[in-house]
């Protein structure tokens, strides 16, 4: 048995005296000078638990042994699912531990040696440090321009910019202030449509609420100012916005939602008239309308009206009332989470019990087959075109490194394209096993177990619990390297499907929104009781981890049940759920969360808001909380407000850290080294708090 832990001193934050009211419930604020990120007070106060976090982390035994077996792991080529565009095939590659994946190109999709392509884009030269990421890219039609945005030090906001295929030479323009969304090319490819906001003001474009979106055309040679602006709404400054040009070229598909709301508007403009007028097809947001293609004047799109696991309807653009839709693929007992027009047929890909399933059907809703798949997995980057032969998909599970493999539409035979070999993980000595519990209610919930093969159940197996649980995401099978690293060390990781996400469609994700978020955290709690009852692991050797909405979980969990696990790892969470909405794109959430203007909504949110539950007496979990300086999407005085309030209420008990990571954001396109150094912290910590560590 590892000897205690003995009590840390942290850097003190004196407490301030601010208190706002909400429906006649007066609320201190004590760390709201927290907010100024950029004080000199707050900047020395994170220097200071910078430091200690450091010297406690870089203490712990074995990092060196850990750090090469991650880098072993990680060292494998991946590849992205190659698209079709005109004469040109295009796919990211990344050689095993590149900071960011390189995009190539190549004639002949047979020919998919990284050898045989051309290399057109490689983000790994435009930072000496790794931090500058492709995010977006949008492809013209015949192939020749591809339009792609970076974001730097992981920031969402985006630059775009166009290279000529051809040369591997980008052209003058140059567009800013986008954030998060992808691009449509016109068909000619006279230029492409995008999003954008309002510059903000200087020196606030990393907390600045990010408002009224706005839908732009960009006309290729032209500056950014000159760029018309489509659509956008002036009633609501949280209304997002997006346009897509079909395949055809023939319309411009923009759908809006008031932020993160699931349920959208549908406008469509006809671009083969000049001047047209933009035209609603679903004016009001009653429920998801994701349009997939257009077959002539037949719109295809997915949706959850009048079937809570989603449905594909045909709507014809002459007469687009809600009776005249046609059902095309019917709502059944699986989930549909995306579909795809390409090569004349609709591959609808379905979640059963959170694992994927797809099939093919003709657009009169003939069944045409299924997709031979190789197990328990995910699929990901079916994309195609209504005129391509065949297209690509990419496949991985928990326990299966992500492999490509090419369809012929004619028939559907499925064969390999390109799979990975892995130098330090035999895919074959693991496997995953889905088992179900009950939630606190009585509600199933998975729980996906991965484990070395011969694990025994003595109730000791160090474990990892993951979970999210929020805005509608599914979370499936999929292979990492963290993962793979855990369970070669001799532990067990356990990810659980919580409600909130969209895994068994509206209803599942329903019933974890707003009033009804503490669901959320039943289902997880319930998770973590089954790890130990089933003899998986118990609470001294149990870690729980989630990031962003998963860190708000982890957070709130670990304040009602701090009894149930060792260690608590909180990355970029939301935890202050008062105040979410004043920072960057924060006003968004409150279609999941709810909005402190309703008197039931913030009742909700003041119950199990981690940053407002943290109370003194209790012992908590030892607990590790991540956030990143250049965080623009959930704001790292989230992080810094709970790790003060964690330390004042709890100071001579199990470490609470705060590690700030410099030059990173909410975690996309952080570098691979980076996200191995992360990695490494995460699991010393939950090793030393396992008492696996000396």
């Amino acid at each position: 048995m590892a000897a205690p832990i003995p009590p840390l001193t942290y850097p003190l934050a004196p407490r301030g005296t601010q208190v706002d009211e909400y429906h006649g419930v007066k609320v201190p604020d004590p760390y709201r000078w927290m907010e100024d990120i950029d004080s000199p007070d707050t900047r020395t106060w994170v220097a200071a638990q910078s430091q200690l976090s450091r010297e406690f982390l870089d203490s712990i035994a074995g990092r060196d042994s850990m750090t090469q077996r991650l880098r072993d792991i990680w060292n494998f080529e991946r590849w992205t699912p190659p698209v079709h565009h005109g004469g040109n095939w295009f796919f990211t590659h990344n050689d095993g531990l590149q900071n960011q994946s390189v995009v190539f190109v190549m004639k002949d999709l047979g020919a998919g040696e990284v050898g045989a392509a051309r290399l057109l884009l490689d983000p790994n030269t435009l930072s000496a440090d790794g931090t500058v990421a492709l995010r977006e890219k949008a492809i013209s039609a015949d192939g020749r321009l591809f339009a792609y945005s970076l974001s730097e030090a992981g920031s969402d906001w985006q630059v775009w910019r166009v290279r000529d295929v051809a040369t591997g030479q980008d052209l003058p323009d140059t567009l800013k202030w986008s954030k998060v969304d992808g691009a449509s090319w016109r068909k000619d490819g006279s230029g492409f449509y995008y999003t954008a906001y309002d510059p903000p003001k200087e020196g606030a474009a990393l907390k600045a609420a990010n408002e009224y979106e706005k839908l732009y055309f960009h006309r290729l040679g032209t500056p950014q100012s000159d760029d018309e602006l489509i659509y956008t709404r002036t009633d609501n400054p949280g209304w997002l916005v997006n346009g897509v040009v079909t395949d055809d070229g023939h319309f411009l598909i923009i759908q809006a939602s008031l932020g993160t709301d699931i349920r959208n508007t549908v406008l469509v403009q006809d671009l083969s008239k000049p001047h047209a007028p933009i035209v609603p097809v679903i004016p009001a947001p009653t429920a998801t309308y994701d349009v997939i293609d257009a077959v002539g004047d037949l719109l295809l799109v997915r949706t959850d009206d009048a079937a809570p696991k989603h449905r594909i309807i045909g709507i014809d653009l002459a007469n687009p009332a809600p009776t005249h839709w046609r059902t095309v693929v019917a709502e059944s007992r699986d989930t549909i989470e995306a579909a795809t027009f390409a090569g004349g047929q609709l591959l609808v890909h379905r979640l059963k019990d959170a694992h994927s399933t797809v099939q093919r059907y003709a657009t009169s809703g003939k069944l045409l087959g299924d997709l031979d798949l190789p197990g328990i997995g995910t699929v990901t980057g079916l994309e195609g075109h209504a005129a391509d032969a065949e297209i690509c998909y990419g496949f991985s599970g928990f326990a299966t490194p992500p492999s490509v493999f090419r369809v012929n539409l004619a028939d559907g035979s499925v064969s390999l394209w390109r799979t990975p070999q892995l130098k330090g993980f035999e895919p074959a000595e693991y496997e995953t096993h889905q088992v179900f519990t009950k939630s606190k209610d009585g509600t199933r919930v998975p729980i996906f177990i991965t484990t070395r093969k011969g694990t025994k159940l003595d109730g000791a197996n160090p474990t990892i619990l993951y979970g999210y649980g929020g805005f509608n995401a599914s979370v499936t099978p999929s292979f990492s390297p963290l993962i793979a690293a855990w369970v070669q060390m001799g532990g067990v990781y356990a990810v659980v499907n919580l409600r909130g996400g969209g895994e068994y469609g509206r209803g599942w994700h329903e019933a974890g929104m707003k009033v009804r978020k503490q669901n959320v955290f039943d289902d997880f709690i319930a998770a973590a009781d089954y790890l130990s009852a089933a003899r998986w692991t118990n609470s001294k050797r149990l870690a729980i981890r989630g990031g962003s909405n998963g860190g708000l979980l982890i957070a709130a969990v670990e304040e009602q049940r701090p009894d149930i696990a060792a260690a608590a790892i909180v990355q970029v969470g939301v935890l202050d759920m008062l105040r979410f909405r004043e920072f960057t794109v924060g006003k968004a959430w409150e279609s999941d969360y709810g909005t402190v203007d309703i008197p039931a909504e913030f009742r909700a949110l003041y119950k199990y808001s981690p940053y407002h539950n943290v109370r003194p007496g209790v012992n908590h979990p030892a607990t590790l909380i991540m956030t990143g300086d250049h965080d623009d999407r959930v704001f790292p005085a989230h992080s810094f407000k709970f790790a003060a309030a964690m330390q004042h209420a709890d100071p001579h008990g199990q470490p609470i850290l705060l590690r700030v990571e410099t030059r990173a954001g909410h975690g996309q396109g952080m570098p691979t080294a980076k996200v191995i150094d992360e990695v490494v912290d995460i699991y010393a910590f939950v090793f030393k708090a396992l008492g696996l560590s000396d």
